[in-house]
């Protein structure tokens, strides 16, 4: 019995010392990932106070701004008299309760605004990005594997023009050529105006028409996605492309590869369980930097379908000093990018042990 218990005692410590590394690499970029959101906060605030203009005008009007006793009941109200540290730790504070201030564009309050803006983002983001990581591993893997050949020179040829395209201009050309003149694609805006939207669960149309057992609705909204997500996508296919092409050439000449195939293994087993798996670090570190991309960079492309995303909500509030509105822009932007960074740590942790050890 004893040297049972003595058996069973040592498994426990040696599981324990397994899961350690894991749990600690956890709490360190739990930690170092709170101090950066910390310093986001610091940096946004501090650049919207910097910018040029005056956002008492910009609120109250031109002509309301001239009266100086609205004007400086304004500025009491909204703590614009205090010192700019004072001035900061009243916005943590809100913070801190979910308050992010009232829109001055839309009256409304900003959390409420970006709940709605940034789901459409996420939206057209996901679609995009796994359109192209999809076409990106293929077109990259048959590159590296065909090197020097016409099938090589044919994809980078491809890849250089869709990192050479404006955005804006193959926005406009798509909304032209497939809305105006081939009427296959539908108009601007998330669904058309003869569809209601559906209740809100995730404020994901595609996600909460499926939830809700609407096809029609759900028919809408992807042929309402079509067109942005492939905008979006035909400049990532290009940067992933390029980018897989040369992690899966480093893989391609290592010793376990040539091992693989010297054991006869058929070629697409060699590819999924050696070749990709081996450059999927690398492959994970530019996909979480080009999702951030996608759902911080996509003002031009929602403008011209007139997506309400968060990049139509940024210029808005850009364009009318709606200072209130930036730094909610700015926080989520900077909160997104960290919980990405995150995520992919994370991710490389689970993937590669000696990550989490070291």
């Amino acid at each position: 019995t004893q040297s049972r218990s003595s058996a069973a005692s040592d498994v426990y410590k040696r599981q324990q010392r397994r899961r350690s590394p894991l749990v600690g690499y956890l709490l360190r970029r739990i930690g170092t990932s709170l101090l950066l959101l910390v310093g986001v906060t610091i940096v946004t605030f501090a650049l919207t106070n910097l910018v040029p203009g005056d956002p008492v005008s910009a609120a109250l009007g031109e002509g309301a701004s001239q009266n100086p006793e609205t004007r400086e009941a304004f500025i009491k109200a909204q703590g614009l008299d205090q010192p700019l540290f004072v001035q900061y730790f009243i916005y943590m504070g809100n913070l801190f309760r979910g308050d992010l201030g009232t829109s001055l564009v839309t009256g409304r309050p900003v959390t409420s605004d970006l709940a709605t803006a940034v789901p459409a983002t996420i939206e057209i983001a996901i679609g995009a990005i796994i359109l192209s990581l999809a076409v990106s591993v293929v077109l990259g893997t048959l590159a590296a594997y065909r090197r020097g050949l016409v099938t090589d020179q044919v994809i980078r040829i491809v890849t250089l023009i869709g990192l050479s395209v404006p955005t804006f201009w193959l926005a406009l050309v798509s909304f032209y050529v497939f809305f105006l003149e081939l009427r296959i694609a539908p108009g601007s805006g998330r669904i058309s105006p003869s569809i209601t939207p559906p209740p809100r669960i995730t404020g994901l149309y595609t996600v909460d028409y499926l939830l809700n057992g609407d096809g029609v609705g759900f028919a809408d909204a992807i042929a309402h996605l079509a067109l942005p997500v492939m905008v979006l996508s035909l400049v990532t296919i290009g940067l992933l492309t390029r980018f897989i092409r040369t992690s899966v050439l480093e893989v391609l000449g290592s010793d376990y590869v040539r091992a693989a195939r010297a054991k006869g293994l058929p070629a697409m087993r060699v590819i999924l369980d050696y070749v990709l798996r081996g450059a999927s670090l690398p492959i994970l570190t530019i996909v979480g930097v080009a999702f951030g991309s996608l759902l911080s960079g996509t003002v031009l492309v929602e403008s011209v379908f007139a997506w309400p995303g968060l990049g139509t909500y940024a210029y808005n509030s850009a364009a009318n000093l709606d200072l209130p509105g930036i730094m909610g822009v700015g926080l989520v932007v900077g909160f997104i990018y960290l919980l990405i960074n995150f995520v992919v740590d994370l991710l490389y942790g689970v993937l590669d042990p000696r990550v989490r050890i070291a």
